[in-house]
């Protein structure tokens, strides 16, 4: 095999939010937006890239020579050459065309589809045998390490584990994972995109890391066998911590808690076929992230209250980090038309900004083209 071309999708993530960094679920599938590269051995050790889209090019004048590059696009792919080096012997350079119609920040993981289908795609060309779940933690330990995200597995497990019409109940803790069918006859699976990342994200997301580890800590000194919040209940919770002298952690904790449960009750519901409590889930997840986990902002909070009591719509929520991105709706396809339209004035007429949307299919995890 001289060449090949493989995609890798982006993501979404119905329910189980920020509860992978505290050892929980999180229920991710693969969309039909894909980052698609093509790959071709060379007969020396040099690496072309080429981002078709940008345009932009980059040459590389050894295989022994990574380093990180002014040029962004080229990190996410450096970085996995680089992760795959550190334990396989690649015998030639190869040149690399990249193409991507995943929606950059819209919060759909397009970085992680990039990682993936390099990642996939040079284990393909060169028969190095890596397994599935390896190549997901190289594409991690690449936007770590080359991108400087410290993201959790969730993005490269979802693009390369996704299966088409189904999510991915994957336990962070110990990396299991299930299949659940969604059967989404007369719905459809709809992002609002708020085109807002507050500058705040990241200093915030840290704070939330550290205020999960001070509940835990509390916690433990009652309950020594806890070691993350995915070990503790309501119960040990309320025993442990004083809302009163420790309101902010005490909520932080208690909503962390409730979505571990809820994300592992709305399984239940899709081995049921029950998709309206399923979305009635998602609704109580936004209102977590709102109220308690505060990492929403007033233009995602818009977002769901508008479509909170439009009967066609079965479940809306805030996807991802927060403080801007999108929303993620299960609407009826028979009323989504009208919907968008309506939501997309209401927003104008809020924020005066135009809202974008996007329409998502259910589709297969990273592969040959």
């Amino acid at each position: 095999m001289q060449s090949i071309v493989v995609k890798a999708p982006g993501r979404i993530n119905l329910i189980g939010e920020h509860t992978d960094y505290n050892n929980g679920f999180v229920l991710p599938a693969a969309i039909q937006q894909a980052a698609i590269v093509s790959i071709s051995k060379r007969t020396d050790q040099q690496i072309h890239l080429t981002a078709v889209d940008v345009p932009d090019e980059l040459i590389i004048d050894s295989l022994l020579h990574l380093s990180i590059q002014e040029k962004q696009w080229a990190n996410y792919i450096i970085g996995v050459i680089a992760q795959i080096q550190k334990k396989y012997i690649l015998p030639s350079g190869f040149n690399i065309a990249l193409t991507s119609d995943v929606p950059i920040g819209a919060g759909v993981s397009s970085s992680a589809a990039i990682e993936c289908a390099v990642a996939f795609g040079i284990n393909e060309l060169f028969g190095l045998s890596i397994e599935r779940m390896e190549l997901a933690f190289m594409a991690q330990k690449a936007e770590h390490e080359f991108a400087g995200v410290q993201c959790g597995i969730m993005d490269q497990f979802a693009s390369v584990f996704g299966k088409k019409n189904h999510v991915v109940l994957l336990d962070c803790q110990s990396m299991e994972y299930q299949y659940f069918p969604l059967v989404l006859e007369g719905y459809q699976v709809i992002l609002f995109d708020t085109s807002i990342k507050h500058a705040l994200a990241s200093s915030e997301y840290n704070t939330r890391r550290k205020e999960c580890e001070q509940g835990v800590a509390l916690v433990k000194a009652k309950y020594p066998t806890v070691t993350s919040l995915r070990d503790a209940s309501i119960e040990m919770l309320n025993e442990s911590i004083d809302f009163q002298t420790h309101p902010i952690v005490y909520n932080r904790c208690k909503y962390v808690i409730e979505e571990i449960t809820r994300t592992q009750n709305a399984c239940v519901d899709l081995q049921a076929n029950n998709l309206e409590a399923f979305g009635q889930k998602m609704f109580e997840t936004h209102q977590g992230l709102s109220k308690l986990y505060e990492v929403s902002c007033p233009e995602l909070d818009f977002l769901v209250e508008q479509v909170k009591n439009n009967e066609a719509v079965i479940g809306a929520r805030m996807m991802g980090g927060g403080f801007g991105g999108c929303t993620i709706n299960i609407i009826q396809s028979e009323k989504a038309s009208q919907i968008i339209k309506e939501i997309k004035t209401a927003y104008q007429k809020s924020t005066g900004k135009y809202l974008k949307h996007y329409i998502m299919r259910i589709e297969d995890g990273a592969g040959i083209l």
